[in-house]
Protein backbone atom coordinates (compact mmCIF):
# COMPACT_ATOMS: atom_id res chain seq x y z
CA UNK A 1 0.00 0.00 0.00
CA UNK A 2 1.33 3.45 -0.93
CA UNK A 3 2.28 5.56 2.07
CA UNK A 4 1.15 9.15 2.39
CA UNK A 5 4.33 10.93 3.53
CA UNK A 6 2.61 13.69 5.51
CA UNK A 7 4.25 16.19 7.90
CA UNK A 8 3.41 13.90 10.83
CA UNK A 9 5.82 11.29 9.41
CA UNK A 10 8.62 13.84 9.86
CA UNK A 11 8.24 14.77 13.51
CA UNK A 12 11.51 13.13 14.57
CA UNK A 13 13.30 16.41 14.01
CA UNK A 14 16.14 14.94 11.93
CA UNK A 15 16.34 12.82 8.79
CA UNK A 16 17.90 9.85 10.61
CA UNK A 17 15.15 9.80 13.25
CA UNK A 18 12.38 10.21 10.67
CA UNK A 19 13.88 7.20 8.89
CA UNK A 20 14.09 5.17 12.11
CA UNK A 21 10.42 5.96 12.65
CA UNK A 22 9.42 4.30 9.38
CA UNK A 23 9.04 1.16 11.50
CA UNK A 24 5.75 1.80 13.28
CA UNK A 25 4.97 0.66 16.85
CA UNK A 26 8.34 -1.02 17.42
CA UNK A 27 7.41 -1.76 21.04
CA UNK A 28 4.31 -3.74 20.04
CA UNK A 29 5.39 -6.89 18.13
CA UNK A 30 1.81 -7.87 17.32
CA UNK A 31 1.09 -4.46 15.75
CA UNK A 32 4.41 -3.30 14.29
CA UNK A 33 4.91 -2.80 10.55
CA UNK A 34 7.61 -1.47 8.25
CA UNK A 35 6.78 1.33 5.82
CA UNK A 36 9.84 0.37 3.78
CA UNK A 37 8.63 -3.22 3.29
CA UNK A 38 7.94 -2.04 -0.25
CA UNK A 39 11.36 -0.65 -1.18
CA UNK A 40 9.74 1.76 -3.67
CA UNK A 41 8.66 3.74 -0.60
CA UNK A 42 12.31 4.58 0.09
CA UNK A 43 12.38 6.76 -3.02
CA UNK A 44 9.03 8.35 -2.16
CA UNK A 45 10.21 9.01 1.40
CA UNK A 46 13.45 10.56 0.13
CA UNK A 47 11.50 12.86 -2.18
CA UNK A 48 9.23 14.00 0.67
CA UNK A 49 12.17 14.37 3.06
CA UNK A 50 13.90 16.69 0.59
CA UNK A 51 11.13 19.17 1.35
CA UNK A 52 10.42 18.48 5.01
CA UNK A 53 14.13 18.36 5.95
CA UNK A 54 15.35 21.16 3.70
CA UNK A 55 16.72 23.08 6.72
CA UNK A 56 18.82 20.17 7.92
CA UNK A 57 19.92 19.30 4.38
CA UNK A 58 20.88 22.88 3.54
CA UNK A 59 18.57 22.78 0.54
CA UNK A 60 20.25 19.75 -1.00
CA UNK A 61 17.84 17.26 -2.56
CA UNK A 62 17.94 13.56 -1.79
CA UNK A 63 18.35 11.06 -4.61
CA UNK A 64 17.16 7.45 -4.42
CA UNK A 65 16.92 6.39 -8.06
CA UNK A 66 17.37 2.66 -7.31
CA UNK A 67 15.62 2.07 -3.99
CA UNK A 68 15.84 -1.71 -4.24
CA UNK A 69 19.62 -1.54 -4.65
CA UNK A 70 20.21 0.81 -1.72
CA UNK A 71 17.65 -0.81 0.59
CA UNK A 72 20.22 -2.97 2.46
CA UNK A 73 22.33 0.12 3.24
CA UNK A 74 19.33 2.22 4.23
CA UNK A 75 17.85 -0.48 6.47
CA UNK A 76 21.21 -1.16 8.11
CA UNK A 77 21.66 2.53 9.00
CA UNK A 78 18.03 2.77 10.10
CA UNK A 79 18.15 -0.23 12.42
CA UNK A 80 21.53 0.50 14.00
CA UNK A 81 20.49 4.13 14.52
CA UNK A 82 17.28 3.09 16.25
CA UNK A 83 19.01 0.49 18.42
CA UNK A 84 21.84 2.80 19.51
CA UNK A 85 19.77 5.86 20.35
CA UNK A 86 16.68 4.10 21.70
CA UNK A 87 18.92 2.38 24.25
CA UNK A 88 20.73 5.66 24.91
CA UNK A 89 17.43 7.30 25.84
CA UNK A 90 16.54 4.40 28.12
CA UNK A 91 19.95 3.96 29.77
CA UNK A 92 21.40 7.46 29.53
CA UNK A 93 24.54 6.32 27.68
CA UNK A 94 25.68 4.92 24.34
CA UNK A 95 26.50 1.19 24.33
CA UNK A 96 29.91 0.55 22.74
CA UNK A 97 28.73 -2.60 20.92
CA UNK A 98 25.79 -0.76 19.41
CA UNK A 99 28.05 2.17 18.51
CA UNK A 100 30.47 -0.06 16.58
CA UNK A 101 27.68 -1.53 14.44
CA UNK A 102 26.20 1.94 13.91
CA UNK A 103 29.52 3.42 12.74
CA UNK A 104 30.07 0.51 10.35
CA UNK A 105 26.59 0.97 8.84
CA UNK A 106 27.19 4.72 8.39
CA UNK A 107 30.60 4.09 6.82
CA UNK A 108 28.99 1.69 4.34
CA UNK A 109 26.39 4.33 3.50
CA UNK A 110 29.12 6.83 2.68
CA UNK A 111 31.53 4.40 1.04
CA UNK A 112 30.45 4.74 -2.59
CA UNK A 113 29.31 8.34 -2.47
CA UNK A 114 31.36 10.88 -4.45
CA UNK A 115 29.77 13.73 -2.48
CA UNK A 116 31.97 16.17 -0.65
CA UNK A 117 30.48 16.75 2.78
CA UNK A 118 31.25 18.50 6.03
CA UNK A 119 32.15 21.99 4.84
CA UNK A 120 31.48 24.73 7.45
CA UNK A 121 27.77 25.48 7.34
CA UNK A 122 27.27 22.81 4.71
CA UNK A 123 27.40 19.41 6.42
CA UNK A 124 25.56 17.82 3.48
CA UNK A 125 27.70 19.48 0.82
CA UNK A 126 26.83 21.57 -2.22
CA UNK A 127 23.06 22.21 -2.47
CA UNK A 128 23.35 22.63 -6.25
CA UNK A 129 23.50 18.86 -6.82
CA UNK A 130 21.52 15.96 -5.30
CA UNK A 131 23.07 13.68 -2.69
CA UNK A 132 22.51 9.94 -2.46
CA UNK A 133 19.89 9.20 0.18
CA UNK A 134 22.02 6.60 1.95
CA UNK A 135 24.93 9.05 2.20
CA UNK A 136 22.73 11.85 3.57
CA UNK A 137 21.16 9.38 5.99
CA UNK A 138 24.60 8.46 7.28
CA UNK A 139 25.56 12.14 7.75
CA UNK A 140 22.32 12.83 9.63
CA UNK A 141 22.76 9.73 11.81
CA UNK A 142 26.36 10.62 12.69
CA UNK A 143 25.30 14.14 13.69
CA UNK A 144 23.11 12.59 16.40
CA UNK A 145 26.26 11.72 18.35
CA UNK A 146 26.68 15.31 19.58
CA UNK A 147 26.25 15.50 23.36
CA UNK A 148 23.61 18.22 23.18
CA UNK A 149 21.54 16.15 20.74
CA UNK A 150 21.80 12.87 22.67
CA UNK A 151 20.62 14.67 25.82
CA UNK A 152 17.51 15.89 24.01
CA UNK A 153 16.44 12.60 22.46
CA UNK A 154 13.07 11.29 23.60
CA UNK A 155 10.76 8.33 22.92
CA UNK A 156 7.10 9.20 22.36
CA UNK A 157 5.02 7.37 25.01
CA UNK A 158 2.16 6.94 22.55
CA UNK A 159 3.75 5.64 19.34
CA UNK A 160 7.32 4.94 20.57
CA UNK A 161 8.91 7.09 17.86
CA UNK A 162 12.26 8.74 18.53
CA UNK A 163 12.41 12.53 18.36
CA UNK A 164 14.61 15.48 19.34
CA UNK A 165 13.11 17.68 22.06
CA UNK A 166 14.06 21.22 21.08
CA UNK A 167 11.67 22.92 23.50
CA UNK A 168 13.17 25.67 25.64
CA UNK A 169 12.90 23.77 28.93
CA UNK A 170 13.27 20.26 27.44
CA UNK A 171 9.74 19.32 28.48
CA UNK A 172 8.26 18.08 25.21
CA UNK A 173 6.52 14.76 25.79
CA UNK A 174 5.02 13.77 22.45
CA UNK A 175 6.51 13.41 18.98
CA UNK A 176 3.47 15.31 17.69
CA UNK A 177 1.07 17.01 20.11
CA UNK A 178 -1.61 17.26 17.44
CA UNK A 179 -1.59 13.49 16.91
CA UNK A 180 -0.10 11.51 19.79
CA UNK A 181 -0.78 14.13 22.45
CA UNK A 182 -4.43 14.42 21.50
CA UNK A 183 -4.84 10.66 21.33
CA UNK A 184 -3.51 10.29 24.86
CA UNK A 185 -5.72 13.14 26.11
CA UNK A 186 -8.77 11.50 24.54
CA UNK A 187 -7.81 8.14 26.05
CA UNK A 188 -7.42 9.62 29.55
CA UNK A 189 -10.76 11.45 29.21
CA UNK A 190 -12.48 8.23 28.17
CA UNK A 191 -10.98 6.30 31.10
CA UNK A 192 -12.06 9.00 33.57
CA UNK A 193 -15.63 8.98 32.22
CA UNK A 194 -15.72 5.22 32.32
CA UNK A 195 -14.46 5.14 35.91
CA UNK A 196 -17.03 7.77 36.97
CA UNK A 197 -19.79 5.79 35.28
CA UNK A 198 -18.74 2.60 37.07
CA UNK A 199 -18.68 4.38 40.45
CA UNK A 200 -22.09 5.89 39.81
CA UNK A 201 -23.60 2.52 38.95
CA UNK A 202 -21.82 0.50 41.67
Amino acid sequence: MTVSWTPHRFTGGMLALDTANTVVLRNYPDKTFDRFADTAEIARFADAASGFRTGELGGRRLEAASPGAIAPLVLSIRETTDRLFRRAVSKGALASGDLAAFLKACANGLDRSPAEIGAPGRPFGDPATPIAFEAALAVSALSLLRDDTVARLRICPNCSWLFVDRSRNSSRLWCDMAVCGNRQKASRHYRRRLAAHEVKNA
